[in-house]
């Protein structure tokens, strides 16, 4: 039964987000590239008042898979970085934090544009 509350949790967390989302698309003029960059950097913000932990605490997939998931990541690959590397953790952190979601998406996307054909609208 722990195992259905960790779905629920996930899967709760994870769909407020994304209608978060859907209601920026739905009741704003806001493109999806901004929409994108407003999570990304909600997540940041978030972590580093460190107000998006206790969220990954009790959601896990649901809060790290969606893009303030991804900002979260960055945030604290950055933090991280600086207490070990000094100032240039600032720029090196966050990437190596998110190397392997950087790599996949590159991969896959590569993948997805060898299989099919793009068409304009």
């Amino acid at each position: 039964m722990d195992l259905f509350w960790e779905f629920a949790k996930a899967f709760l967390v994870g769909g407020a987000i994304c209608v978060v989302g859907q209601l920026l698309i739905s009741l704003t003029k806001m493109t999806s590239a901004r929409i994108l960059v407003l999570f990304v950097t909600l997540g940041v913000v978030l972590s580093a008042l460190g107000l998006y932990e206790p969220l990954v605490e009790f959601a896990g997939a649901g809060a790290t898979v969606p893009l303030t998931g991804f900002g979260h990541s960055l945030a604290q690959g950055a933090i991280s970085a600086v207490k070990t590397e000094g100032f240039l953790g600032i720029f090196l952190g966050g990437v190596t934090a998110a190397a392997g979601g950087i790599a996949a998406a590159i991969f896959f996307g590569y993948v997805c544009a060898l299989i099919f054909r793009p068409r304009m609208k």
